[in-house]
């Protein structure tokens, strides 16, 4: 009887191992695949693999004959159970963003913030840049679109003013705009407002005009896009403005400047 337990149990320690191996794969496809898509947090493996703390739970096993061999064969099914566990949660997840999936594409930012078919304004791009005034390198986390003092600034994605700052210094007056699903956008050295804090917008309206405001030398826009609050190119989230060959242009035009006007 205990060999014939003992090689149930290992029978039933080869199955796990497979399981593992099918629930790693799993694993893998949820954060390169679907969080990527839907722009969701990782789940760290610190989470998905988290053991269990406090008392040992296995005390109670630790008497028996081949005591090892049951005590890893149930540890292992618990891990598993709680890895199953988190998998489910993440995919709730996912599905809950699949069913946004359409405000998803209203709020993410994909115009550029001021009209630009020609790409005439387009002054100076992401990257390492010769700041103006300390004329030091310094890495510039935006895009600056040159335009006269008053020509309209638009919001590029549909989301909630969290706001609207005045100041002598640094981004001069300056609008930031949530959009959820983690992006938020930044618009810089406005002449003036026409949104308040806590308002909501909708792509393409009119949030306030180009100015030459706080550490600026000439009436531009200074445009960042923020995921999780780290500034990316914005010249990726242009797309329903440029055509591929018009994108290739912009990043061209931009690379060319090597100083920026804040």
């Amino acid at each position: 009887e205990n060999v014939i337990l003992l090689s149930q149990y290992e029978i039933m320690t080869k199955k796990l191992d497979q399981v593992l191996v099918v629930l790693d794969d799993i694993q893998q496809r949820d954060e390169n695949v679907y969080r990527v898509i839907f722009q969701a947090d990782s789940i760290p493996n610190s989470v998905r693999r988290a053991g269990f703390g406090g008392v040992n739970r296995y005390r109670y096993l630790e008497d028996l004959d081949n005591a090892k061999l049951v005590i890893n064969t149930s540890a292992k099914l618990d891990g598993i159970m709680k890895q199953l566990y988190v998998q489910s949660k993440s995919f709730d997840e996912i599905i809950d963003l699949t069913m946004r999936k359409e405000e998803m594409l209203r709020c993410i930012p994909a115009i550029q913030p001021v009209s630009n078919k020609d790409l005439r304004r387009t002054a100076s791009g992401w990257g390492w840049r010769i700041d103006p005034i300390y004329k030091t390198r310094r890495f510039h986390e935006g895009i600056d679109f040159s335009a006269p003092t008053g020509t309209d600034i638009y919001a590029t994605g549909d989301g909630v003013v969290v706001n609207v700052t005045t100041s002598n210094i640094g981004y001069g007056k300056y609008v930031e705009i949530d959009h959820g699903f983690g992006y938020s956008t930044l618009y810089a050295h406005m002449d003036g407002f026409n949104v308040r804090p806590g308002q909501r917008v909708n792509r393409g309206d009119v949030i306030g005009w180009v100015g030459n405001t706080g550490k600026s030398t000439a009436p531009h826009l200074h445009y960042e896009v923020r995921i999780r609050g780290r500034a990316v190119d914005p010249a990726h989230y242009f797309f329903q403005d440029l055509t591929p060959e018009q994108y290739e242009e912009m990043i061209q035009i931009a690379s060319n400047s090597n100083r920026t006007f804040d």
